[in-house]
């Protein structure tokens, strides 16, 4: 029998659609939290303000690669 490897991205999704809201409600609370971090706080994580706001800044769903199964 021969198996063909398919890249992840042309997967299907196979999370159901609870599970993804879920993640993605957390992604922009996180975020959000993120973005009201003050200087200090930033500098303790290693960012600036300015990585901070950028990523704070993205859309829900350009989630991180780890989150994508």
């Amino acid at each position: 029998m021969t198996y063909i490897s398919v890249p992840s991205h042309a997967r299907p999704n196979r999370q159901p659609l609870i599970n993804r809201m879920t993640r993605r409600y957390d992604l922009w609370r996180q975020r959000r939290a993120l973005a009201r971090l003050d200087d200090t706080a930033l500098q303790d994580i290693g960012l600036t303000r300015r990585e901070a706001e950028t990523e704070a800044r993205r859309p829900i769903w350009d989630a991180p690669e780890s989150w994508r199964c």
